[in-house]
């Protein structure tokens, strides 16, 4: 058993990411129904800089950052603006309006978009195996959020529009955040390097807020012990443990084999989605979120 672990801790990175992704998405979709999405994406940051500081300081002595390159600081600190502020600030607002699990499921776009990015950024090639995989993802999605169309209407879309599109460019934000920091960290360690991005999205937001005078509700959110503890258990799960993980895969398979394992989330989500918030799951819905998830093993395996 130790063997296996070792010769594929990547996969098994991967997977224990899946899991903690399942965890911090309910987890932050309850939060931020009770005190607004915006002051839940800077409090689990800031709870983030403490804990990926104190394990940072355990395994190297130093609880900031130490070592990296400007090049490692530039394009991490690209990274977490992309991924923590600009696609986390959509993605948790969709949790608010659609929910977590069909949120979680259009982020299944975030795979093929990373492989899209991949392509423009990188240079990676994309095969046929690859674009089939991203139609058959498409396909899989569309199961889920599209109705029987109504009379007068050719389409009918069985959640919100809004809420869809914010889910959309949270999976665009993580599908470019996870290729800048594939680029940005080389062997940079994991935990320091989901540091700087952290700081990063600390950063970025603390401006924001500035600009829009959102500081005041941040200040009442901390209070209110009921959401500050669902927004612990996310932050612990979410970019301490879960993006932690998700480095260590990447950093030890391939980013397509780790983005394909953390795709399984919305599958993953679906039985506690039902039993926690009690929401009504389709059969076509189960349906189309595993064809989505095989869409994005074909993305990969092809």
């Amino acid at each position: 058993m130790e063997q296996i672990f070792l010769s594929h801790k990547g996969e098994v990175a991967a997977l224990l990411t899946a899991v903690c992704w399942t965890f911090t998405s309910l987890a932050f979709e309850s939060a931020g129904k009770k005190v607004g999405s915006m002051s839940v994406n800077l409090i689990r940051l800031v709870m983030a800089i403490f804990l990926l500081g104190s394990l940072s300081f355990i395994r190297f002595g130093y609880f900031f950052p130490e070592g990296a390159t400007t090049s490692q600081w530039v394009w991490l600190s690209i990274s977490g603006l992309v991924g923590f502020v600009v696609g986390d600030l959509l993605l948790f607002q969709a949790f608010v309006v659609i929910g977590a699990r069909i949120s979680m499921l259009i982020m299944a776009l975030a795979p093929p978009l990373a492989a899209l990015f991949g392509w423009i950024i990188l240079g990676e090639q994309l095969t046929l195996g690859n674009i089939l995989g991203m139609v058959v993802t498409i396909f899989g999605i569309s199961l889920v959020i599209l109705g029987r169309p109504v009379k007068g209407k050719r389409i009918q879309i069985k959640y919100s529009v809004k809420g869809i599109l914010l889910a959309f460019g949270g999976a665009t934000g993580q599908g470019l955040g996870l290729v800048l920091s594939k680029l940005g960290m080389g062997d940079y360690d994991p935990v320091p390097a989901t540091m700087i991005r952290v700081i990063t999205g600390v950063i970025g937001f603390s401006f924001i807020f500035i600009f829009t005078g959102h500081w005041p509700k941040v200040i009442k959110a901390v209070r209110y012990g009921a959401a500050m503890a669902r927004i612990s258990i996310g932050a612990f799960f979410g970019p301490f443990l879960g993006v932690s993980l998700s480095l260590w895969a990447i950093k030890y398979t391939t980013t397509g084999v780790a983005s394909t394992i953390m795709a399984i989330v919305p599958v993953l989500i679906i039985a506690p989605a039902v039993v926690l918030f009690k929401e009504k799951v389709t059969i076509m819905e189960i349906i189309g979120s595993f064809i989505a998830v095989a869409g994005v093993v074909m993305l990969f395996v092809w």
